[in-house]
């Protein structure tokens, strides 16, 4: 009834106050522990999104592959960290939606950052539901692979140029010069 004092054990309320307030505790110190960690990590940009794709927060690792702070990016569609032929292509949405279907999604490819560099990335895209089952928005962590990208890349063009110089074709590379005649 409204207005009337229930009488209770004090007891029982200080010992069930003192136990949510140890959980509270609990709950904060994992919450700092894990954004400590998360900020701490700079070889990954490893960012959240809401359901629509906007960056939802950003991580110093983020920062340093992207170029952006993160009162520039948050709020921003993550689609700016595609091509434009991605984006006109409609990559963006499309890897939300698998992942939104399947759990996740994996790839690589070029990405952009602020100051329209490219680099070739890594990354993967995680649907985040609650208990209920619906989705409040996406993880995405990316990494930087230009080096390696660009390591394969040398080696597939050398193992063209090999292939080529030890083949009977008539589009042989010559490895020496021919002696005149």
């Amino acid at each position: 009834p409204a207005g009337k004092i229930v009488a209770g054990n004090p007891a029982k309320i200080t010992r069930d106050l003192t136990e949510r307030r140890q959980t509270e505790e609990a709950l904060r110190r994992s919450e700092e522990q894990l954004r400590l960690l998360v900020q701490s990590v700079t070889d990954y940009a490893i960012y959240m999104l809401d359901p629509d794709g906007r960056v939802s927060n950003w991580n110093s690792g983020a920062q340093r592959f992207k170029g952006y702070a993160a009162h520039e990016i948050i709020g921003q569609n993550f689609s700016r960290f595609y091509t434009p032929e991605d984006q006109a292509a409609g990559l963006p949405r499309q890897f939300l939606d698998i992942s939104a279907r399947t759990g996740s999604f994996e790839g690589e490819g070029w990405r952009v950052r602020k100051d329209s560099t490219r680099f070739w990335a890594s990354a993967v895209i995680t649907a985040l539901r609650d208990d209920s089952g619906r989705l409040r928005g996406f993880g995405k962590v990316t990494r930087d692979l230009t080096a390696r990208h660009a390591a394969e890349e040398a080696l597939r063009r050398a193992d063209r140029v090999g292939s080529c110089v030890r083949s009977p074709s008539r589009t042989q590379i010559p490895t020496k010069s021919p002696r005149p005649r």
